[in-house]
């Protein structure tokens, strides 16, 4: 394992800070967990290297005394949901939130200010017969290994957002506060994915939610369980 991680200014989710899951990703993937869950303490900064330290059972991601990140194991998650056909999902992005309602209009993985090939831009929205949200998504070149394979910490970026649309992102902004994610098999550059969110639990600021991508056969390739915290409305 690496002595550090570094989220690169290109990844962010807020403006300045990381995308929460590209940086849990960039965290878990530092590990060799099947099931690996991490919690989000604090916004992860950009192009500033983090200090990986090993606790009893998992590591933690540290800027000088400040807890960054901490990633273990975690049990197995239950099997998602069958896939909407992605002529449906396709749709999702027609009820997608506009980029000027848009709490993070730049965000890495849905921000619709970012560029094609630059940006994820996966934009889920409501779907017809399936009780969630999706999105067809195409990952750009730049998103791969060598071999044309795209990266896990990518993947676990894109099952991040969806999720917080699923549990009402467009009406109050949230940001990431854990998630555990588990990578079945990686995708191809160029490929055309359905990526999904729903809903799981609502408990005052906290929601719950999870994500999925899937190949156009339905084959799921990866998944996630979520915990969200709605941010507080900012006073006068």
């Amino acid at each position: 394992m690496s002595e550090t991680i570094t989220i690169a200014s290109r990844y962010n989710g807020p403006p300045g800070s990381g995308n929460g899951g590209y940086s849990a990703g960039i965290l878990a993937v530092s590990t060799d967990f099947t099931s690996p869950v991490v919690q989000l303490r604090a916004p992860p900064p950009l192009d500033t290297a983090l200090d990986l330290v090993s606790v009893d059972g998992g590591f933690e991601a540290r800027l000088g005394d400040q807890l960054v990140m901490a990633v273990e194991p975690s049990a197995p998650l239950p099997e998602p949901p069958i896939a909407p056909d992605p002529s449906v999902a396709i749709k999702g992005r027609d009820h997608f939130v506009s980029a000027e309602d848009h709490a993070f209009p730049s965000c890495f993985v849905c921000g619709p200010h970012r560029a094609e090939g630059d940006g994820l831009r996966i934009f889920t929205g409501p779907l017809s017969g399936f009780d969630g949200v999706g999105d067809i998504w195409t990952p750009d070149e730049s998103l791969a290994d060598a071999d044309g394979i795209v990266l896990p910490e990518i993947i676990w970026s894109a099952l991040d957002c969806p999720g917080a649309f699923a549990v009402g992102f467009s009406e109050a902004p949230m940001v990431l506060a854990q998630i555990t994610a588990e990578i079945y098999d990686r995708p191809r550059a160029g490929e055309a994915l359905t990526v999904i969110g729903w809903e799981k639990y609502h408990d005052g600021r906290k929601h719950g939610a999870g994500t999925a991508i899937y190949r156009a056969d339905g084959q799921c390739l990866a998944q996630s369980n979520q915990l969200w915290i709605e941010l507080k409305p900012k006073t006068a």
